[in-house]
Formats: C-alpha cells, sequence, structure tokens
C-alpha cells in the first residue's frame, strides 16, 4: 500500500509485478488511508527532531538523522513481539556494541602526508576514531558570569578556533508579539487538584480524597458495573483514570471532595469496542411547544435530574478495563473488569444511555414521539402525561398530579434520580408561572452578556438594526475577531431559546464572523444595546388562542454585493412565537415572487412537522385543521395555489411540487396579509421602533418583572402601565397605576 507519487510508478511498479507483489495504491487525497505508514513517517520525524535538538546540529544535517532514526527502528523490538526486523531479515540478533551518542565529539588521526585540507561540513571516513559521547561541540555554551574569576576559565585554542570559524545560524528576525487570549483567561497559583490516585491518598487532604474515592467506587459496585474475569486471550485491557475535583462555595470554601473515575475511551477502536456514538436530545422548539401546551391547558411542569446518567446504560460490546488502584478484590489480583454497563470516558455511553431510557419508557406504556425521538408521551383513561428529554434533564407535563407523581416513582424506582419540584430552570431558560399562563425568560443571561461584553456602555437602542447601515464584508484587516465571535456565540443562544427579536440581526452579524470590520463593531454594539433596552423581555404563553398559526415573508436582494435573498418565518401558538428562523437563502431569487415562494416553502416544512408533532399529544382536536401560513405576497399565493407550471420558473420546480402536496392533503392552508401586519417581517430586514414593537407583540415577546410594592404583587410592562393586585390574591388585577419609567 502507498499513495499515488511518481516514485511509485516507476521502476517501483515493475519490481513489485516481477516479484509477484500486489500494489495498492490509496484514494487521492486520502493519506489517513494508509495511517501504518504515515505514522511510521511521523516517528522517524519526531526522532529526527529528538537528536537535531539534543545534540545542536543545523537543520541541513536531516538527511543524516533520518538515516541513522531507519537504521535504528531496524534493530528495536515490536510491541507485540520479542523480535526485530533486522533479526527477521538476517537470522541473527543485532549487536549494539557499536553505537554511538548522535552529535558528540569524535576525533580523527590522520598522518601527516596524507593531511588533506579541512573545512567546515568536510565528511571524512575512518575506522581509527576516538569518540566523547559526553561532548556536544555544536549545543551553545553559557557565558560564564562576572563573578567567576578570570584564571578558572580555561579557553581551548583549537575550539575558540573552531567557533570562530562557525557561522551564526540564520534566525527568524519577526518581532516576538505576547499572546493575550483575554480577559476571561487568568492564572492564579493555588495548589492544584491531584493527578494520580498515589498523590490524593498521599497529601495533606488524603482522608477527604479517600473518602469521595470510596463514594464512587460504592457507587459504581452498587450499580453492577463490571464483573472480574480473567483476561481472554487476544485483548488488550483499557486503562483508567481517576479525575479528582474540589466543588467550590460561593464565598471561596470547599462544598465537597468528588472523586470520579474514568476510563480511558480515546484507545477504543471503532468496530471493535464501540460502533455508534450518536445520541439525540430533544429540539428547543420540542420544549417550547410542550409548555405552550402546558399554559394552554393550564397543567403543571416538573422538573428532574437523573444522577450518574452514563452509568445506567447497558454494554453490547464487551470491553475490558485494569482494576482499580487500590481496589483490587484479594486474590483476584490478575482478573480485569468485564464492564456490563457504561461508563464514564466511553464513547458509546451516550449513546447507551439513551437506549437504556428508550427501553424503560416503553415497557412502562410510553410512546416515542415519532418527530422527536426525546419526547415520550403516556395517555390512559386516568389522564396523561408529557416527558421531554435533553440528555438527563428532563420536563414532566401531566393532565393531574396522580399521573405525574406515578411518572416519577416509576423512574425513582429504576435511576437514581433527583426530584426538582415544579421547573424552574430548563437550560438556562427561566419558567414563570402567572395568572395567565407561563413566561419564558433570560433576563439574567441577558445580565451576564451585557457584563462581560458591555460593561461601560449605558445607552439603549430601541430597534435591533440600523436601517441606514449596510454592512458588506470585510476586505481589510479584521477588529477583534475572537470577541466578535464570542459576542455573535452567546447572542445566537439567546435569540435560539427565547428571543425572536434578535434572528435577523444575529444571522447578519454571524456571516462576518471570520473577518469583522469596525461597521460591524459599530452594529454589534447596537444590538447590545437593544438588549440592555429589552433586557426583561420574555414569552409569554396564554390560555388562547389554542391552534398553531404561520407567518411568512422575504426580503429579495437588499444588498448589491450579495444576490441572494433573506427568508423567515415563525409560529405562534397560546399568543406567543413556539417557533422561528431567518437565514439567507441558498438559491438566487430572479424576483420578489420567487424570493416569497422560496421562504414560503421553509415555512410549510416547518409547519408539516409542527402539525405531526402535536399529532401526538393526548387531547389535540381530531381530525386536525390545516395550519394557517400568513403570506404578504398575493402572486406567491397564486402560485402556490395554481396548478398550472411555467417552463421559466424550473429552478423552484421541487418547491412548487413541495407547497401543491401541501396544499391538497390538508396540512397547510395559506392566507393573504398585509405587510404591516406581518409579525414574520423582522426576521428579513431592519424596522422602525413602531414596528419592531408591534411585531414583538404579536409574537408575544413582552416585558415581565414582578416585585413587592407595599404588600402588592406588581406585573410591570413597558407598555406603560402597571396592573397591581394585592399580594397573594388570585384573580385579574383590579387597579391599574400610571408607571414612570
Amino acid at each position: 500500500m502507498s499513495d499515488r507519487g511518481g516514485e511509485y510508478v516507476s521502476p517501483f511498479a515493475d519490481l513489485c509485478a516481477q516479484n509477484g507483489i500486489i500494489h495498492e495504491c490509496t484514494a487521492p487525497y486520502s493519506p489517513q488511508q494508509n495511517g501504518i505508514a504515515e505514522r511510521k513517517n511521523r516517528t522517524m520525524k519526531e526522532m529526527m527532531n529528538v537528536m537535531l535538538i539534543s545534540s545542536g546540529m543545523s537543520q541541513d544535517m536531516w538527511g543524516e538523522a533520518i538515516v541513522l532514526a531507519t537504521y535504528l527502528l531496524n534493530k528495536i523490538s515490536f510491541k507485540k513481539k520479542d523480535v526485530t526486523p533486522y533479526d527477521l531479515w538476517m537470522g541473527r540478533k543485532p549487536s549494539y556494541k557499536y553505537l554511538k551518542v548522535w552529535g558528540c565529539l569524535a576525533k580523527v588521526v590522520v598522518p601527516p602526508p596524507k593531511n588533506p585540507e579541512i573545512h567546515k561540513n568536510t565528511i571524512m571516513e575512518s575506522r581509527n576514531a576516538s569518540f566523547f559521547e559526553e561532548v556536544f561541540p555544536c549545543l551553545k555554551k553559557e557565558l560564564p558570569s562576572s563573578s567567576t574569576p578570570v584564571d578558572e576559565i580555561v579557553h581551548d585554542e583549537d575550539q575558540e578556533q573552531l567557533e570562530a570559524e562557525e557561522v551564526e545560524p540564520r534566525r527568524n528576525k519577526r518581532q516576538r508579539i505576547e499572546k493575550s487570549f483575554g480577559p476571561d483567561f487568568l492564572t492564579y497559583m493555588v495548589e492544584g487538584e491531584p493527578q494520580t490516585y498515589r498523590d490524593a491518598v498521599t497529601s495533606s487532604e488524603g482522608p477527604q480524597w479517600k473518602e469521595a474515592i470510596k463514594n464512587e467506587i460504592d457507587s459504581i459496585l452498587q450499580n453492577h458495573t463490571w464483573e472480574l474475569v480473567d483476561l481472554p486471550p487476544g485483548c488488550k485491557p483499557l486503562g483508567y483514570r481517576w479525575i479528582f475535583k474540589r466543588k467550590m462555595k460561593a464565598d471561596g470554601s470547599i462544598d465537597k471532595y468528588k472523586a470520579r473515575l474514568v476510563i480511558k475511551g480515546f484507545r477504543q477502536k471503532e468496530g471493535v469496542d464501540y460502533f455508534d456514538t450518536y445520541s439525540p436530545v430533544t429540539r428547543i422548539t420540542s420544549i417550547r411547544l410542550v409548555l405552550a401546551i402546558a399554559a394552554l391547558r393550564n397543567l403543571e411542569v416538573h422538573q428532574m435530574d437523573v444522577k450518574i446518567a452514563f452509568l445506567n446504560g447497558d454494554l453490547e460490546e464487551e470491553i475490558y478495563m485494569e482494576q482499580p488502584e487500590g481496589f483490587s478484590a484479594p486474590g483476584q489480583e490478575g482478573k480485569v473488569c468485564k464492564l456490563v454497563k457504561s461508563l464514564y470516558g466511553l464513547k458509546q455511553a451516550p449513546k447507551q444511555w439513551h437506549q437504556k431510557f428508550d427501553q424503560v419508557m416503553l415497557n412502562n406504556g410510553f410512546k416515542i414521539n415519532e418527530c422527536d425521538k426525546c419526547v415520550y408521551v403516556k395517555n390512559t383513561m386516568r389522564g396523561y402525561v408529557i416527558l421531554c428529554l435533553y440528555v438527563d434533564d428532563m420536563l414532566i407535563v401531566g393532565s393531574d398530579d396522580k399521573m405525574i407523581k406515578s411518572t416519577k416513582d416509576m423512574l425513582k424506582a429504576r435511576f437514581d434520580m433527583k426530584d426538582m419540584g415544579l421547573a424552574d430552570v430548563i437550560l438556562g431558560i427561566k419558567i414563570n408561572r402567572t395568572q395567565h399562563g407561563l413566561v419564558l425568560s433570560q433576563s439574567h443571561y441577558v445580565d451576564k452578556i451585557l457584563e462581560k461584553f458591555n460593561e461601560g456602555d449605558t445607552s439603549v437602542a430601541q430597534t435591533p438594526v440600523d436601517t441606514t447601515q449596510h454592512l458588506s464584508k470585510n476586505r481589510g484587516e479584521g477588529v477583534a475577531q475572537l470577541e466578535y465571535s464570542r459576542i455573535i456565540g452567546s447572542l445566537m443562544y439567546l435569540m435560539t431559546c427565547t428571543r425572536p427579536d434578535l434572528a435577523y440581526a444575529v444571522s447578519r452579524l454571524s456571516r462576518y464572523t471570520s473577518n469583522p470590520s469596525s461597521e460591524h463593531w459599530k452594529s454589534i454594539t447596537r444590538l447590545l444595546r437593544y438588549l440592555r433596552y429589552t433586557r426583561n423581555y420574555g414569552l409569554h404563553y396564554g390560555r388562547d388562542p389554542a391552534v398553531i398559526e404561520g407567518y411568512s415573508d422575504a426580503n429579495w436582494i437588499s444588498d448589491m454585493k450579495d444576490s441572494k435573498s433573506t427568508s423567515g418565518y415563525v409560529f405562534t401558538l397560546g399568543g406567543a412565537a413556539i417557533a422561528w428562523k431567518s437565514s439567507k437563502q441558498t438559491l438566487i431569487a430572479r424576483s420578489t415572487m420567487e424570493s416569497e415562494f422560496i421562504a414560503l416553502d421553509k415555512a410549510g416544512e416547518e409547519a408539516e412537522w409542527l402539525r405531526q408533532f402535536v399529532e401526538d399529544v393526548p387531547g389535540w382536536p381530531k381530525p386536525m385543521s390545516a395550519i394557517c401560513i400568513h403570506c404578504d405576497c398575493q402572486s406567491a399565493i397564486g402560485r402556490a395555489q395554481s396548478a398550472m407550471y411555467n417552463g421559466k420558473s424550473r429552478h423552484i420546480r421541487r418547491r412548487h411540487n413541495t407547497i401543491r402536496q401541501l396544499l391538497s392533503v390538508g396540512v397547510i392552508s395559506i392566507d393573504y396579509v398585509r405587510s404591516k401586519d406581518n409579525i414574520a417581517d423582522p426576521f428579513t430586514k431592519g424596522l422602525s421602533r413602531e414596528l419592531v414593537h408591534k411585531s414583538s407583540r404579536g409574537m408575544g415577546l413582552k416585558p415581565f418583572e414582578q416585585g413587592l410594592v407595599q404588600g402588592h404583587r406588581v406585573y410591570k410592562s413597558l407598555g406603560d402601565k402597571v396592573h397591581i393586585t394585592k399580594e397573594g390574591s388570585k384573580g385579574t388585577p383590579t387597579s391599574p397605576a400610571i408607571l414612570n419609567r
């Protein structure tokens, strides 16, 4: 096996053919296909670098170093066999007596009549050489300190003459620039955690670490994670490592000592001890949709957490691990641990955990939602329950307390669970219960973003995008690219969870992450100021309307330097957004109608997913009505409803057929809406202050803040009015008052 280099064509190929050797070549540009040869090349290169650096020889001696590295590798035994390549080829053991240290001083005595002209880089061959293996003349010598007496410095005249003749090696003349990792990276001189088991038990905190190690081993043994067996022939056990961590309190004191046994999964081989590693998690859209349904029906939402989740998965492959140090079974020290269940560090641990959870839920009468494999539904005569799983966090929504309690009891009987009661925070999203429904907010996360990236600025902006500013790619030098990408990442998480009003701005600014300019920084600063103005915004899910509605819009080629349009859609349920998207179209539209049609196709795709999701929700009206998508382009609506097809629009033929199919089977319906009433408009372009405020209210995005004023519960709103009710009262607020901002 070789690559397709020209040196392997001729006469190498002819030589292989004459000796009956089949010469196979790797695929073009696929060096990983010939991994053994590539790894050997790396080994030889590393040996060459070590020899040159340790001896101080110049880089032009790399050829001789490679030859010596190859020579030594042929006389070194294999890992698995106590035999060398030299032994296999020559039939006898190699000798190592004549080997000398690379780069050491060697002297050759040449008879005067034969004394040749010797200068730098002269190569001589002689068997009468004396080697001084502790002297390396090419290594730089440290200058003597000023305190050293002059009479103690002994100079060798021959050595001085040799050093005088040597030419100073060429070095890089670029100025060194201090590397900064930003204000987030600080260096502290603290006592680190132990790195090994022996360091932990022999440290000054040994008793605490021993207790943490014992707790970890006890939990593993109680879970029946492994069994002791003899190592089968041909198998090699994986190693392990202890991870030690001090859990700190908010005041800096130590809360507890934590020890975790982790297997060295990086030594696993694909196809041998693991195959598939994929593990799904629930979509954030599914979580919002389930919470919207809970608000519609006034259901309670509970939350649970799974302890040591990955230790619950059952293994299908045979994996062996060495016995942990200090916990070897008496009389069975030579045995190894055959893993029966997953262990932290295994590549397939997430997949096995999800597979085990699936099995438990199905055995207890739950069904998996076909649109989201991490949403489980159980419907009985007594009631129903919906469960969303995100790795080890789960939300439980039930028709009554008995259904929720029975689900919790079932999970506690199978797993080590932590009951967190009514849901408060899930994936960083705050869940607030009001008299009218649920509110999802991330004001605490907004405060962290502003404190981290915009602390000194106190200005505010009432719109996320400046409509007079036109952005384009930066052709010059980038400005603070790393900091820019950090802000984009933080805003993207915020936009994905609870802030659809940021979708267009984040989508637009993220296109310039690789090389931002000062103009891009002005736009992102304005977005942070808008975030400060709307820091307490949240999605308000209420009791109505109990139907899913969609809005679609597009903006046709707003930038002369970019010929692609922008699509946007949003779907609402219970008066607030449950799904949204703003993205640049992948296809160049030749007219406004075509850009609107492409956006309509994307909205139809999401509507089909939402409709299939709610089909599995107990109590949803059957037969299901079509999801209405509002569009502000009558020509796009006419094209979608027309069976006639124009051959000039062949590049959108597939989209036309898809929309026609969704319309014919009753999945969607299309209705016209005026542009000023289309709440998907801010997903495609920047708008004025009034339109931004109106579209935000249409998506259910309103301020939410509660406090106490003289024993009353106050619900504040940026709509200039405050509703005050008695503390602890239930019902509609009675006395409005004016809020002075």
